[in-house]
């Protein structure tokens, strides 16, 4: 998506579909001014409410402008930035809906919106334009069209073009976020798609390549462990895992280091499983096929690692991505099994469906004996009672540290991906304890998601400044949600950028 930013006046710019942002107070006071110079009277506004996200085509004005068509865009009270992430998102996907390529947008109001929300122009700008690459985002790369002879017929077309046009005293601040929005934007646009592809496109070494292509072109170094040497690091919840299947596994380390010293070393560890069939223990089959999005925390670390590299940011950043499907083949671990991890620490598999903390565990251990991080933070898809906790739009936040927590959930409140801290008592040690090993994987019905966390936690060798993030729910939107295009939504790339932003 070409994106620019202009200073001509809203009825000078070409375009095929130009937006008018309103508040609902701008209703009351200057809508009608703003309207008149496209040759709209106020009749237009008769069933436009300015609520945030409210898109309405405008056909008919007699004034002389260049934009082909006009949408009026709510923007409700005009007071938060999440307000003006809806409107972007909302006029993004109305675009494609119609499939129009060109799209501009008159941020007229951006200052004052600056000054309302707290926010600088560059924050907003940045914003705006992360809101239009998620509101475009469809993924039909797998589609052939064969079946549907008219619509193969059609071109399908994806918003090629964005401009904002703001006044000239916010130029150059405009210019600035929306250099910073594309590069988040298209981080996400990347973890998104990867998630979306199925197991039978997607696997562990898929992914390695996807973080070796990535370190090449933006500039960091990537690292791939494959089988015989995860073997030589005695990575046994990684293996076991993996034991059921036909791929192999991969470790992959991608290493992001800025020029000059860097100001602190954050490791950031995502959950890679390609595909969850639940192994032994395996799932229902109603659903099953939203599993291929089990690597969503790979996803999102492969994308926020090459965000901080794009933004130059600085901070050593290094991801770490174990990874592999689970898969109930002949040779697959079983219930009952105890295993013995990286650390050395022996695991009873309760559960071989309780998969993703074993590989985990080995990343967490990994990461945190062999690179000293300042701060460890992990990403996973990991439990279900996580969405019966939160639901599908907040991720479960579990933390050892305040300071950390307070960060990461303002970063949340900021990117939009917002985050919930739930307990980590020592109580629920109690249920994770096993006859036979160190420790079980499972804790039972209740909690899970807090026992999953406790699990996790016997593995950073007593770091102080961890945290553990369930994406379980906002990582994906199931098939026929209301109103929402299903599949990945590269949830955690915005809110680690935030926060390494925010360290920076």
């Amino acid at each position: 998506m070409k994106i620019s930013v202009t200073k001509s006046n809203s009825d000078k710019v070409v375009t095929d579909l130009l937006a008018l942002p309103l508040s609902s107070g701008e209703l009351e006071n200057g809508a009608e001014e703003k309207l008149a110079a496209f040759g709209f009277d106020r009749q237009v506004l008769k069933d436009f409410k300015a609520e945030a996200g409210e898109v309405i085509v405008l056909y008919g004005g007699s004034g002389n402008f260049s934009a082909a068509r006009v949408v009026l865009l709510g923007l409700g009270e005009a007071k938060t930035s999440e307000e003006w992430r809806k409107a972007a998102v909302a006029f993004a996907s109305k675009a494609v809906e119609m499939k129009i390529e060109k799209i501009a947008v008159d941020c007229s109001c951006i200052a004052n919106l600056a000054a309302v929300s707290l926010q600088s122009v560059s924050s907003l700008a940045a914003i705006f334009v992360e809101g239009c690459f998620t509101g475009s985002y469809r993924f039909e790369r797998l589609k052939s069209g064969k079946l549907d002879k008219k619509k193969s017929k059609e071109k399908s077309k994806e918003i090629a073009e964005l401009i904002l046009r703001v006044d000239s005293a916010v130029f150059d601040e405009t210019e600035d976020g929306v250099a910073a929005g594309k590069i988040v934007g298209s981080c996400q646009k990347m973890a998104r798609d990867l998630v979306n592809l199925p197991g039978n496109y997607l696997q562990a070494e898929d992914i390695s390549k996807a973080a070796e292509e990535s370190g090449k072109k933006y500039g960091y170094d990537v690292t791939v462990f494959h089988k015989k040497e995860i073997e030589s690091l005695g990575m046994g919840g990684l293996l076991a895992v993996n034991k059921g299947s036909f791929h192999p596994p991969t470790f992959t380390i991608l290493d992001y280091k800025p020029k000059g010293k860097a100001k602190s070393v954050v490791a950031l560890v995502g959950k890679g499983v390609t595909f969850d069939s639940g192994g032994i223990s395996i799932k229902p089959s109603e659903g099953m096929g939203e599993m291929k999005s089990d690597m969503s925390g790979a996803a999102t670390v492969l994308g926020a690692v090459e965000a901080a590299a794009r933004l130059k940011l600085p901070l050593r950043v290094i991801g770490f991505i174990p990874a592999t499907d689970n898969m109930p083949g002949s040779k697959a671990q079983t219930p009952g099994d105890v295993i013995t991890t990286y650390s050395g620490i022996t695991v009873e598999v309760g559960n071989t469906d309780a998969e993703g903390r074993l590989i985990l565990a080995d990343a967490l251990t990994y990461a945190t004996e062999k690179y000293k991080p300042d701060v460890l933070i992990d990403l996973a898809t990991l439990t279900g009672a996580c969405i019966v906790a939160l639901g599908y739009s907040v991720a479960a936040l579990f933390s050892n540290n305040d300071k950390l927590s307070d960060d990461i959930y303002q970063s949340g409140q900021l990117s939009g991906e917002k985050v919930w801290r739930m307990p980590l008592w020592d109580l629920y040690d109690e249920q994770i304890k096993s006859d036979v090993a160190d420790v079980n994987n499972t804790g039972g019905r209740g909690a899970g998601s807090v026992t999953a966390a406790k699990f996790l936690e016997k593995f950073i060798d007593g770091h102080k400044n961890w945290a553990h993030i369930d994406i379980a729910g906002p990582a994906f939107t199931p098939s026929k949600s209301a109103g929402k295009v299903s599949g990945g939504t590269g949830f955690g790339v915005g809110l680690l950028v935030e926060l390494l932003k925010k360290w920076s």
